[in-house]
């Protein structure tokens, strides 16, 4: 956590509001596998990381609430009743969004204000949106004393996500934002919504993110579709989710789908197997197996689910042959953001300019490189 950053934060409120601020920290995530099983009712391998959202919250006096985006320099005032989402509406939907879903659970929210800033990067697939939601939810919980659960709360956040910012997401970002865990991932399962903790000593190696800086215009009608898609074949092999589903199975009724729709669902399956067994090897202490893990799973959303891009792919192939590497991936939704690697830590700041440089001639943009720690969930800041 930033502590730069909280301080600014808390400053800006007290100028803005006059007032003394609670204050929380929400994380953003990494997912280190299982991408696009979560909506799929499988297994996700996600971690809390040192970057996030901090967020200051008091009540108030006045009828109407006040919400201000530091970074972006905008504010917001609303009524806190007959909340319904803006078009256009941005950041303000996820604020008034956490307002509606609690006052839907019976519970009277009553008018406050807050001011938020966060340094996750722009674009990098990290989920600031769900660190955002559940800074909030968490802030007004402490705040008026609701009385919710942690699970509660990451409900809320995912129901302000489906029907204030129109994104249909899985658990796993509201999840891993909230329950992370220091120098840890977590192996969940998104049908129980249970987790299990799982300590990871990378010894000499580290996480490395490269956020390729692009976001294809494709990204959010492809994952409709793929959605759609794994939802049809649910239907015609008359099971509830593809964690239901065997290669076995998929392979006796391949005439029944088309090649790439038989391909899509084989993906989804191989890597809740992929998950499963990349919790193995951390129990075996194998960082060779999970590098290798990581790899199959990127070729899998590659050339399988076909979720990636030129850039993506660029990024994991430069790594490959490299002795210091152990595994690259791309993370997240696709068709843009970042590559997760698992790299020596000697050999970060040479690797790291030699893929920029290397990426900057071949795109003739830059990407950027980031180091992320694997933190604790959204919590109190005690200032």
């Amino acid at each position: 956590m930033n502590s730069k950053l909280v301080t600014q934060v808390k400053h800006k409120f007290e100028e803005n509001f006059n007032a003394k601020p609670i204050m929380v920290f929400a994380p953003g995530r990494i997912n280190l596998i299982g991408e696009h099983t979560d909506y799929n009712e499988g297994f996700v391998f996600p971690a809390a990381v040192d970057k996030g959202i901090v967020m200051a919250v008091s009540k108030t006096t006045r009828a109407s609430s006040t919400a201000i985006a530091l970074d972006l320099n905008e504010s917001y005032d609303f009524e806190m009743k007959n909340l319904q989402p803006l078009a256009d509406g941005g950041w303000r939907n996820y604020i008034i969004g956490i307002t509606a879903e609690i006052q839907k659970l019976g519970i009277q929210v009553p008018a406050y204000q807050c001011a938020f800033s966060g340094d996750i990067p722009n674009g990098a697939g990290m989920s600031s949106s769900a660190a955002l939601e559940n800074s909030l939810v968490f802030a007004l919980n402490e705040l008026f004393h609701f009385g919710l659960t942690k699970t509660q709360m990451i409900r809320i956040s995912q129901l302000a996500e489906h029907n204030f910012a129109g994104v249909k997401c899985g658990i796993m970002d509201q999840y891993a934002s909230m329950f992370g865990e220091e120098n840890s991932a977590l192996l969940l399962d998104c049908r129980t919504l249970k987790s299990k903790t799982f300590s990871i000593d990378f010894r000499d190696y580290q996480l490395l993110l490269i956020n390729s800086n692009v976001k294809h215009e494709l990204s959010e009608s492809a994952y409709n579709d793929r959605r759609a898609v794994c939802e049809k074949v649910c239907k015609d092999l008359h099971i509830k989710a593809l964690r239901d589903a065997s290669l076995e199975m998929l392979t006796s009724h391949k005439e029944q789908m088309s090649p790439t729709d038989f391909e899509k669902v084989s993906y989804v399956v191989e890597e809740n197997h992929r998950v499963l067994r990349f919790s193995e090897a951390i129990e075996n202490d194998d960082l060779k197996a999970l590098g290798q893990l990581i790899y199959d799973s990127h070729e899998g959303l590659s050339t399988k689910y076909q979720v990636s891009c030129k850039e993506l792919d660029f990024l994991v192939n430069q790594t490959k042959g490299n002795n210091k590497i152990l595994g690259a991936r791309m993370m997240g939704g696709g068709f843009g953001g970042c590559t997760i690697n698992i790299i020596h830590k000697d050999a970060i700041d040479s690797f790291s300019k030699e893929i920029q440089k290397k990426f900057k001639k071949e795109f003739d943009y830059d990407c950027s490189v980031y180091r992320v720690r694997l933190e604790k969930g959204t919590r109190l800041i005690e200032v």
